[in-house]
């Protein structure tokens, strides 16, 4: 087995679930009952570390390219794009996910389900971004 491909593997795996947490755990928040505010809480820190997950493990991505390449990977502009599109998504997503934990019990229900539309709204568009960083890199 080559080192590589199982560093790839490995930092996929941790990009998958990254995704499909900051998705599936927004979206769960957001079709939850407004008075439900403890598993929002709980949502609220899945989709903070899964965000951290992602950014953790997109930055391993380019590591392992200058690891193993001494060069980080070709993108293609549209990857440029994409990938400028995922950080951005992380970086705010992260933020919005934080200041949730640290404020939103001081908000109205209103602008709780706003966060989460939001936060729904940052991690499919994170996830629709990766699709074209894939192919277009």
């Amino acid at each position: 087995m080559q080192l590589e491909n199982l560093s790839y593997a490995l930092t996929q795996v941790i990009h998958n679930f990254g995704a499909a947490a900051v998705v599936g755990g927004a979206f769960f928040a957001l079709k939850s009952r407004p008075d439900q505010l403890q598993l929002k809480n709980c949502m609220a820190w899945l989709v903070l570390v899964a965000w951290g997950a992602q950014g953790a493990s997109g930055v391993i991505f380019g590591g392992v390219s200058y690891y193993f390449y001494g060069e980080f990977p070709d993108l293609h502009a549209v990857a440029i794009g994409a990938l400028a599109i995922k950080v951005f998504c992380a970086a705010v997503g992260f933020m919005l996910a934080a200041l949730y934990l640290r404020s939103a019990a001081k908000w109205n229900e209103k602008g709780r389900h706003r966060a989460w539309h939001a936060l729904t709204g940052l991690g499919a568009t994170a996830l629709t971004a990766a699709a074209f960083l894939r192919w277009f890199s």
